[in-house]
């Protein structure tokens, strides 16, 4: 796996500087060949020099990671040199010929994890990091990539493990049975353990918040003020606003972003009952944003309100406060002159998101199935701990360890691996 990997770790095109990076045994040597510096290179200086690209040359700087204190554990080189598309190819396409194979997707990163590194969840923060779509995603990848939910994962993983140590001491030794305080103190292990993954389970809506963006509908009866508050939040106008009821019959989509999060918005036909077969096509679409909404914003007027989805919460608006002032509502608004739009933005990120904290969030369908699979087997072990043999428990407490070891990568399988590293780019 110590072989020489080179690929260039920046994006493509015009910039100031485009980097090569060579991972793997003999890159130190390779450099040599191509820069123009002589004598000792001190690891983690950089050297100002001349790259020789072989069919051409460039002024640039080359930096030495020596083994293993690197990104990946192994030597590494990098070569800075100016941001052409074809100066970066050239120094690139130099270190193949010099016996360096083009790197796969993410194999900088895979080597950084098989050398112990990273774990496997903190690769996957990397990741989030790089692809986030908002600065709250790149905080939750963050966290991921500081080992933040890999220490959690491997100290419930330490509690678990106690309690294998008591109950493989009772099937040792099953003469002795295991007496009912050992087993009250493993059933207190247990649920302390149980209690932490049932709160990463409820983060994972959160986590899932932060990755999509949280998606809101705009409803209310036609005229309400949806487009018209849709265009005040967006600040230019992405919907046809008008006097006329029923203006709006398709969804108009738009998005903010709030302390870090992407909110997605989506103007709703107005609900009403229409013969229009197009209108009738755009109050079904509404309903069906509803349905998969987040939050709600109901644009109040003297209708009742519709039958929301329970649990989902809902900001009722009063809106056109220029024209005449509701009092009964959440938040009065006017998407003419500005006011409330303060306000109703606080609450809709109150309501819609809560409050970012410095929490491990699960970010990934696995990692939420891999607490879920830890969390139903924690709580199988204790519905048994106290009346069932231990070996009729054990195994439970088992697979949650295993459960939990998938997060770190310690008892992922390659498939899992495999697959994480293809989402990489080809430089990292």
């Amino acid at each position: 796996m110590n072989d020489l990997i080179s690929a260039i770790a920046t994006a493509s095109g015009a910039a100031g500087v485009a980097i090569v990076r060579m991972s793997g045994e003999g890159a130190l040597e390779t450099a040599r060949k191509m820069f123009s510096r002589k004598g000792e290179y001190t690891p983690y200086r950089m050297y100002p020099g001349v790259i020789d690209a072989g069919t051409f040359r460039d002024y640039g700087m080359c930096v030495y990671f020596r083994a293993p204190a690197s990104f990946t554990g192994e030597d590494v080189v990098e070569l800075h040199c100016h941001g052409g598309t074809e100066i970066a190819r050239g120094v690139l396409r130099r270190t193949l010929e010099l016996g360096a194979r083009l790197a796969e997707r993410g194999e900088f990163t895979r080597r950084a994890y098989l050398n112990g590194k990273l774990s496997l969840s903190a690769a996957e923060g990397l990741g989030e990091m790089i692809s986030a779509s908002s600065e709250a995603q790149v905080r939750a990848g963050y966290l991921l990539y500081s080992e933040k939910l890999t220490r959690l994962g491997t100290q419930l993983q330490a509690e678990l493990t106690e309690c294998l140590a008591q109950v493989d001491a009772d099937l040792d030794y099953p003469e002795e049975d295991l007496e009912t305080d050992a087993r009250e103190q493993i059933a207190a292990r247990l649920d302390r353990v149980l209690k932490q993954l049932l709160a990463l389970l409820a983060q994972y809506g959160a986590g899932r918040k932060i990755k999509s963006g949280v998606r809101v509908a705009l409803v209310g009866a036609p005229n309400a003020g949806k487009s018209s508050l849709l265009n005040a939040l967006l600040g230019y106008d992405r919907a046809i606003v008008s006097d006329i009821p029923g203006t709006t019959r398709d969804l108009n989509e738009g998005t903010i972003t709030l302390h870090g999060v992407n909110f997605l918005l989506t103007d709703t036909a107005g609900l009403r009952e229409s013969a229009d077969k197009i209108e009738q096509e755009g109050v079904r679409r509404a309903r069906e944003a509803i349905r998969s909404a987040d939050v709600i914003v109901w644009l109040k007027d003297e209708a009742p309100a519709p039958d929301f989805p329970e649990g989902t919460p809902v900001i009722t608006v009063g809106a056109k406060s220029d024209l005449g002032r509701r009092a009964d509502c959440d938040v009065v608004l006017s998407s003419v002159t500005g006011e409330g739009l303060d306000a109703f933005r606080a609450m809709l990120y109150e309501k819609g998101f809560g409050r970012e904290n410095d929490d491990a969030f699960l970010l990934s369908e696995r990692h939420y199935r891999a607490i879920r699979q830890a969390a139903d087997a924690v709580q199988a072990a204790l519905a048994a701990v106290r009346d069932a043999p231990s070996e009729l428990y054990a195994e439970d407490v088992r697979r949650a360890w295993e459960a939990l070891g998938v997060i770190s990568g310690e008892t992922a399988n390659e498939n899992i691996i495999d697959e994480i590293f293809s989402k990489f780019c080809v430089g990292k």
